[in-house]
């Protein structure tokens, strides 16, 4: 099933790059008590992710923050390392929160996985973007297959 506006989100674990090494981020850590921007992208280093869509959410993280936004992750099913990485060639800083779902527990909990086996990614999550306030879906954007419109930041901008 999939997950729509006025749910919560399911528990579930993310890791983070932390000081220290990679660190799990329950949901609760990541959305209680605060209004979140989440966006997944289908994988780290992609052509349309790298481009467009994790660098729209960066460069509208103040413009986001002005219409009540408090933070902005960016998911996707890949590890820890593979999302740390990406963060820093992005030169998101604390603008944007990388978080992994390595095994696709989120995305498979949400209903928005998908099998990209023809193309040689495995299983990943589909493109969409979501307002979360204090872990409930208050807006959800999700991309058809191949497309790259209503999960963007400046869409998202739109709608708040």
């Amino acid at each position: 099933m999939t997950i729509k506006i006025g749910d919560s989100l399911p528990d579930v674990t993310f890791m983070s790059a932390g000081p220290d090494g990679p660190m799990p981020l329950a949901t609760t850590d990541v959305f209680a008590g605060k209004r979140v921007a989440l966006f997944s992208v289908p994988g780290a280093f992609t052509p349309t992710c790298s481009a467009q869509h994790l660098p729209g959410y960066k460069q509208h993280a103040s413009s986001l923050r002005d219409k009540g936004i408090e933070a902005i992750a960016c998911v996707s099913v890949n590890d820890v390392f593979v999302m740390d990485a990406w963060g820093k060639d992005q030169e998101v800083g604390s603008d944007v929160q990388m978080l992994a779902d390595g095994n696709g527990s989120f995305a498979d909990a949400i209903g928005l996985s998908f099998d990209g086996s023809g193309f040689g990614m495995g299983k990943r999550a589909q493109r969409y973007s979501m307002v979360v306030n204090d872990g409930v879906v208050e807006q959800l954007n999700v991309e058809e297959p191949g497309e790259f419109k209503i999960s963007s930041a400046e869409y998202m901008l739109g709608a708040l």
